[in-house]
């Protein structure tokens, strides 16, 4: 606990603005799925469609939310011939996901 002179961090110390903006993405059960999912599959690239099987979701869904989660940064996709395959990157939110309890 922290006496009342102490000052909590100010914005300078922590990006309020980023973590906000991280925490809006990992709010949405369909990128919390797939996110979860590439996490589970660890460095292997997977299809969209094979994670939209492990999430439990559409192809469609799938697709749009990976859209939104590389447009981010926190995936990566590859073209692999016709297929494209994705694989989270992003470091906070795997360490996220570890303490979500999120296995490989």
């Amino acid at each position: 606990m922290t006496s009342r002179s102490e000052r909590p961090p100010t914005d300078a110390q922590i990006d309020i603005g980023a973590w906000a903006d991280r925490f809006r993405l990992l709010g949405d059960p369909t990128r919390l799925r797939l996110l979860a999912a590439m996490h589970h599959a660890g460095p292997a690239k997977a299809s969209v469609g094979e994670l939209a099987e492990m999430a439990g979701i559409t192809d469609v869904a799938a697709s749009q939310a990976l859209r939104t989660l590389r447009l981010q940064g926190w995936v990566q996709d590859e073209r692999d011939g016709r297929t494209v395959r994705y694989t989270l990157v992003d470091t906070t939110v795997h360490a996220l996901l570890h303490q979500m309890g999120a296995e490989h």
